[in-house]
Formats: C-alpha cells, structure tokens, sequence
C-alpha cells in the first residue's frame, strides 16, 4: 500500500513537474535566453525517464532523476543568486545568453502591468535611427518574478527528491523479498513426476 502511494505521488509530482519546465521552457525561448533553455531541455528528458520509470517499476531511471533533481536544485539556486545579483553576479550580463546577445529575461518588458514605451534617439524621427526601450508602471520587477520561478522549481524537486528514495527503496525491499522466497529461482518449487521413456514404450500385455 505504502508502494502504491508514494508512486501515484511520484508520478503526480513528475508530471506536474514537466508542465511546470514546459511553461518556464516556453518564457526562456521568449527572451533568448540560451543557458535556462538547454538546462530545461535536460530536465525535461530527465524528468520524463523518471516519469516511465516510476510507472514501469524501473528504479535505475528513478535513480537517475534523483541525481538530476540534485543538480537541479543547484541550477535554480544559482540562478536565484544570479537574479538577486548574490556574490558578484549582475542581472544585466549577458551570462545567461553566452554574451550571444543581449537580450534579457522577457519578464523584464511583459511583467504584470508593464507599459513598454519606445523613445526615439536625440528626438529624430528618421526610419533608421535608433530608439530606447522604456518599461514602467510594472507591479513586480522581473528579477523577483524569475526568483519565484526558481523557488517554486526548487519546492517541487525536493517534493519529487524525497518521494523518489522512498520509492526506491521500497521497490528496492520488494525485489530482495522476492529473491529470498525464490522469486528468480530458475527451478520451480514443485516438479512434475513424469514416468520414464521406457515404461511409455513398454507393450501392453494381452
């Protein structure tokens, strides 16, 4: 019984979990932004090899996503302290794009009430002069709206961390149970008396 749930848990936090990359997925492509969108990408495969796994009783591929979920946990405190500009990082380099481009996280001219303004250079109106990007009136800076981002990513991998050992091991006890009672014993418990050759070829008597 104990099996049971912790797997339909698992196998609800993997799936939400996947729903949750793909949304996020989605916003990175949206800004260009190169390091989340291969990180999502590996997290995405991960999470659907613990996904079959969990369903098909595979522990290895469990295993996998639990080592994963590790190195995910540290991809998103990373980028908590990259946003929050912790030890050094700034949010305006250009880390996350591989200095590709500079194009910023999309929260930072699509967050919640934000009027995006273009303002022509120098006042000239000219087709080819360059113009600046003013964003104002949003209700929460994009920083801090990438920082939930990351911490509601962090709470659901250490939901899924701590229900895949114990699913694990529970699996784990389940098949070293069926080993000792003689689960892969190649010789079945009981064998069929057959009569030998000789007595199947013998004539009847007359």
């Amino acid at each position: 019984m104990g099996c049971c749930s912790g797997r339909r848990t698992l196998i609800f936090l993997c799936t939400f979990q996947l729903m949750v990359a793909l949304e996020r997925q989605v916003f990175d492509f949206l800004g260009y932004q190169w390091a989340p969108i291969l990180a999502n990408f590996f997290h995405i495969l991960v999470v659907i090899l613990g996904l079959f796994g969990t369903i098909q009783y595979r522990p290895r591929y469990i295993v996998v996503y639990t080592v994963w979920t590790a190195v995910w946990v540290a991809w998103n405190v990373f980028l908590i302290c990259f946003y929050l500009e912790v030890g050094g990082l700034s949010k305006d380099s250009d880390l996350l794009t591989f200095n590709i481009s500079a194009h910023h996280s999309w929260w930072s001219e699509h967050g919640p009430g934000c009027v995006r303004r273009e303002i022509p250079a120098s006042g000239e109106h000219d087709a080819d002069a360059q113009s600046y990007i003013s964003i104002m009136g949003c209700l929460l800076e994009y920083q801090y709206i990438e920082v939930l981002h990351s911490g509601f990513q962090i709470l659901i991998s250490l939901l899924g961390f701590i229900y895949a050992c114990y699913v694990i091991s529970v699996i784990t006890e389940e098949e070293d149970s069926f080993d000792f009672i003689g689960g892969f014993d190649p010789f079945p418990l009981y064998h069929v008396n057959e009569k030998p050759s000789h007595l199947l070829l013998k004539p009847m008597h007359q």
